[in-house]
């Protein structure tokens, strides 16, 4: 891992959060370095896992999956046995795109995609539910999405 990020390898990570499909001659000449040496930064910056992936941002409704939910987990005890089991169960959900253990109010909170609210109700009392370190859960649907990024502030 780079000890520090200087401005360029910021500059060039900014880049590649907005357009991770950039060419090297396209991002070389947005940070202001020539070609080899902008690709040998990239490089460095994905061996060193500081880039950790490229990806395909889908657009859920387009794909039908119209519906996000976060969901409040509350589990029966807080063991290490219980929070395990649980996030071995969870993992194995497609519809759980994010999940968190957390401190404060509850042990748990997700981000939950699915088609419509009766799928998410369905994937809810068929299997969050049913995880048998969960005592309860409680779900907030948001009526409108002010900002959605990908993007983190480097």
């Amino acid at each position: 891992m780079p000890e520090t990020l200087d401005a360029i390898d910021r500059r060039i990570l900014r880049s590649l959060q907005r357009n991770g499909r950039i060419s090297n001659v396209e991002l070389a000449n947005e940070v202001g370095l020539s070609p080899s040496p902008c690709l040998r930064r990239v490089k460095l910056l994905e061996e060193s896992g500081v880039i950790g992936q490229y990806v395909a941002v889908l657009n859920g409704p387009l794909v039908g999956l119209g519906l996000t939910v976060f969901v409040r987990v509350w589990f029966k005890t807080q063991d290490a046995a219980i929070t395990q089991q649980f996030a071995e169960t969870v993992r194995k959900f497609p519809e759980v795109v994010e999940c968190y253990l957390t401190t404060g109010e509850c042990d748990a909170i997700m981000r939950v995609v699915t088609a419509d609210l009766h799928a998410y109700w369905r994937f809810q009392s068929d299997h969050l539910t049913r995880i048998p370190s969960v005592q309860s859960v409680k779900t907030d649907v948001p009526m409108e999405t002010i900002k959605k990024s990908n993007e983190l502030p480097i």
